[in-house]
Order: structure tokens, then sequence, then C-alpha cells
């Protein structure tokens, strides 16, 4: 009877140890547990908005375009013309270079506001559009953001370069103006009969617009440089969400 009694009361400790061992062993025996939709939802939108934060300091920083001669931004090729010329005076070359360096401090400045305009957009991200890019190439995420973003991001970058272009930069004269008086004059000549005959055709860039499409251009480089180095290096996915969600490309 004695004996009865203590194995009815050693056996649920039996039973407890036995339970404490074999979690031990689940929580370490390696699993492959399919990923939920949630998990890839949110483990997308981490890697995004890391991305975006590294872009957005990276571009926003001092020289973040300037010093980057990948994204740093350059007048058009029309502009040639201006910058031939203005190389001829006395401190031309420094001129040129003081336009340049204000468009790209003004892209610099307006970068400060990709971040949030991303994020926005990321938190907008439906369950399809996660699988869709976590099954997609190696730009998948950014080529969302560019669907998503690019026309506020516009809005958001051209004010800001508009007020670099029409700083005054010699004799009263502004970027915008110069690039205006070279651009008009050389429509004039390629819609004329001379012009025509000769085969040129009009000019027809608009300046700002094109700078600003050269900046947001530099956003997205920069952005897709994240993700591929999220989706390739294991070590730039420093969360165990990330691991996971990643990590399941690496099989």
């Amino acid at each position: 009877m004695i004996k009865r009694q203590l194995l009815i009361l050693t056996l649920p400790l039996i039973f407890l140890s036995g339970c404490a061992e074999l979690s031990s062993l689940m929580q370490s025996a390696p699993m492959d547990v399919p990923l939920s939709e949630a998990e890839v939802a949110e483990g997308l939108k981490e890697a995004l908005i890391t991305g975006s934060k590294n872009a957005s300091s990276l571009l926003s920083a001092v020289d973040g375009y300037y010093g980057d001669a990948l994204v740093k931004i350059l007048l058009p090729e029309e502009a040639s013309v201006i910058i031939e010329n203005l190389a001829k005076i006395p401190g031309g070359d420094k001129l040129v270079e003081d336009v340049i360096l204000s468009i790209n401090r003004a892209a610099e400045d307006a970068a400060k506001e990709v971040a949030p305009i991303f994020i926005n957009s990321i938190k907008q991200m439906t369950i399809n559009d996660a699988f869709g890019i976590l099954r997609g190439a190696d730009n998948a995420a950014t080529l969302y953001l560019i669907n998503t973003t690019r026309e506020d991001l516009f809005l958001v970058f051209k004010p800001k370069i508009r007020q670099s272009t029409e700083k005054e930069v010699l004799g009263g004269i502004s970027a915008k103006d110069s690039w205006e008086a070279l651009t008009g004059k050389w429509n004039i000549f390629a819609s004329s009969i001379a012009g025509r005959l000769a085969g040129v055709s009009p000019v027809n860039t608009e300046l700002d617009d094109y700078l600003t499409n050269k900046a947001l251009d530099g956003v997205f480089l920069k952005v897709q440089e994240e993700e591929k180095n999220i989706r390739q290096n294991v070590s730039a996915r420093i969360t165990p969400l990330l691991q996971k969600v990643f990590g399941s490309l690496d099989t």
C-alpha cells in the first residue's frame, strides 16, 4: 500500500520532468516551420522600414549626393554650352560647380523627408504585396516603393530643387535663366528651315523636372542597395524575424 502511494506521488514528478526535457529539446531542435502570412508581411515591412531609414540617412547627410559619384546630380547634357562658356571667364568653373553643389545640397535637404513617405506606404502593404516582394527579384521591394511613393516624393523634392536653380549666380542670372535662354535660342534654330534641314530637334527638357527625377533616381538606387544587402547578406538581417523571413530564401 505504501509503495503504491509512493508511486502515485512520484508519477507527476516524473511526468513534469519529462515535459521539461521535451520542451527543452523542442526549443533547441531545428524545426522547418512554414512562415505564416503575418510573419511574411511584418518581415517585409520591417526590412523596408530599415532600408528606407538607412537610405534617407545616407542621402540627407552632408555630401550624401554631392560626394557620391553614383548619385551626384549634374546638369543635363544640353547644358554643356552653358558650362563651356562660363568656363571661359575667371572663376567660371567654380561658378558651375557652385550651381551643381547648390542643387545637390537641396536634394540632401529633401532626402530627410524620404523615410516618412516610405513608411506611410509600407504600412499600407497587403499580404499579396508582401508575398510578391518576397518571391520577387532582388529589387522587388524597391519597385513597390517606386510605384507607391515616387509621385509624393517628386512633390517634396521639386520645390527644393527649384529654389536652388532660381538662385542668382552671375550678374543677376540664375541657372534656370541661363538654361531657358540656351534652350530657347536652340529651339528657335531647331524649328527653323535651317534647323530642320540640319536634322536637329528641339530641347524639351524642363530643368527642375529633370533634376528632381535625377534626385529621385538616387533615392531608389540607395533603397535598392539596402534591399539587396538584406536579401543576400545574412549579417544584415538584424532581427529574428528578418532572419526567418529572408532565411527562407536561402534554402
